[in-house]
């Protein structure tokens, strides 16, 4: 019988539990040792990221910015929470034997070719655009997804929705598809 981490995929509700261990034990764990609740979220460690940047060239101006005070300018555990997102990916691909390294996927190449550097910029512009719409919406989809709709946030509900159609809209063009 295989370990389910070696699988190429998961059981679905075995992920969304141990999802929601995750969720709660990081609420548990940023209220003992840091004395307020942490959810889980990803956008807030890239305005952090920003701040920790921006502050070696102008460290007065990300003092006084409202925007940096609140999310903070340090290097914490959310911004793990991303190292992690990404080695556990990895690390879950390749003992599923699921990874390839692959500059440009072929649904891309299927639709724009192969050139690499019109797919990275693609993927930067997407990339910012999602990051810039997350920050409006006051989280991204793991903040809304995970913690706010365990909440039942109605916020988090509606945000959701709009990242779901979203992602179909950008999809059904980028990728010329029709319903």
């Amino acid at each position: 019988m295989q370990l389910f981490i070696f699988k190429s995929k998961w059981n679905p509700y075995l992920a969304g539990a141990l999802a929601g261990l995750l969720a709660v034990g990081s609420v548990v764990a940023s209220t003992r040792y840091l004395g307020k609740p942490k959810y889980l979220g990803a956008s807030t460690s890239f305005v952090s990221a920003a701040g920790i940047i921006e502050s070696q060239i102008d460290a007065a101006r990300v003092k006084s910015n409202r925007h940096y005070r609140q999310a903070g300018t340090e290097l914490d555990w959310q911004m793990m929470f991303l190292v992690g997102i990404f080695l556990g990916s990895l690390v879950s691909s390749v003992a599923g034997g699921t990874f390839k390294f692959e500059m440009v996927p072929s649904i891309w190449c299927d639709f724009y070719g192969d050139n690499g550097f019109k797919r990275a910029f693609a993927a930067f512009l997407g990339g910012f655009i999602s990051l810039y719409g997350a920050r409006l919406a006051g989280g991204c989809p793991s903040g809304h997804g995970l913690s706010g709709m365990m909440q039942l946030a109605l916020s988090s509900a509606v945000a959701m929705l709009a990242f779901m159609l979203g992602g179909i809209i950008s999809a059904t063009v980028i990728y010329r598809r029709s319903w």
